[in-house]
């Protein structure tokens, strides 16, 4: 089974696959899956029966190498499947396996063919749009104080600008991330999540008007100072790639995620925000948001 790397000339041909997906992890979309590629990782696919086969190549760490699930709207390829595709494509081992396709074959099927361990770290956080909306009850009670402060410190007196991101703002916005990355030190390691995900940031910025993505901004004071981007996943679930918003403008990004909620996932219920990738403080904030539940991954190797 030979592979070919997937490219951005490769997104329109390739998209048909992602219509009507079924996986509710973030991975699941083709616009991430390529976006995330850099001088170490690579991804990787070639079409069997109408389905698409997605493999993770690493220059350095060849331990991460890895398949995840075919993509295939019409059919899913049950554990056996899967170790088949795994044996003929010299892969061991799939990531990004949503709890639901266990509870789907049963424990004791899937075991049959693999190891199962669980992957804390990139499990995702998702939420019902309505709440992220309306930020309605005491739960929501000091995100909604926030956000008053913001909107009369800035709101109020004109001192904000909103819109929607295309390709000819892609300059402002990766200056605006090279200044939030400074705050939060992500250059520091080049293969480390942070730094990974700022490289996937300006790849989606750069070839964005080529993407099913939308995307919106704010202005503070003429200068852009938060910016969003999201994805369809599932049908009735949009995912929320990239929310970013500058630290120290006091209730600023509490306005822009609810905005975000407001004006990206029309038509859908639910919203994706992604794992928490073991970040103490970044799982913190995604559980101050109360999730309607957690999607598991789970990793599976071959016996």
């Amino acid at each position: 089974m030979k592979m070919k790397e997937i490219t951005y000339s490769d997104y329109l041909p390739l998209k048909k696959y992602f219509i009507n997906q079924r996986y509710m992890l973030c991975v699941y979309t083709l616009p991430s899956i390529i976006a995330w590629s850099n001088e170490y990782y690579k991804p990787y696919g070639i079409i069997e029966n109408d389905t698409l086969i997605i493999a993770a190549e690493f220059t350095e760490q060849k331990e991460y190498r890895h398949l995840i699930l075919p993509i295939s709207p019409p059919t899913e390829y049950p554990p056996k499947e899967l170790c088949r595709v795994a044996e003929e494509s010299g892969f061991d081992n799939y990531w990004f396996v949503p709890g639901k396709y266990i509870d789907t074959y049963g424990k004791k099927e899937v075991e049959s063919y693999f190891k199962i361990s669980l992957q804390k770290e990139y499990s995702d956080y998702v939420y019902l749009k309505s709440d992220i909306a309306e930020l309605k009850g005491n739960r929501y009670s000091q995100k909604r104080n926030l956000i008053h402060q913001f909107e009369r410190e800035y709101v109020e007196s004109n001192r904000i600008e909103t819109g929607e991101i295309s390709s000819q703002l892609s300059g402002e916005c990766i200056d605006f991330l090279e200044k939030w990355c400074i705050e939060r030190d992500c250059d520091a390691d080049v293969n480390e999540d942070l730094a990974c995900e700022k490289n996937a940031i300006i790849n989606t910025l750069n070839q964005f008007d080529l993407l099913d993505l939308k995307g919106i901004y704010l202005r503070v004071d003429g200068v852009i100072s938060a910016f969003a981007i999201a994805a369809y996943l599932t049908n009735d679930m949009g995912v929320l790639h990239f929310e970013k918003a500058f630290a120290n403008i006091k209730g600023l990004y509490q306005y822009f995620d609810n905005l975000s909620a407001k004006s990206l996932f029309d038509g859908f219920k639910y919203i994706n925000k992604e794992s928490d990738m073991n970040i103490p403080g970044l799982a913190k904030v995604k559980q101050s948001y109360h999730p309607k539940m957690i999607i598991k991954s789970y990793r599976l190797d071959l016996r």
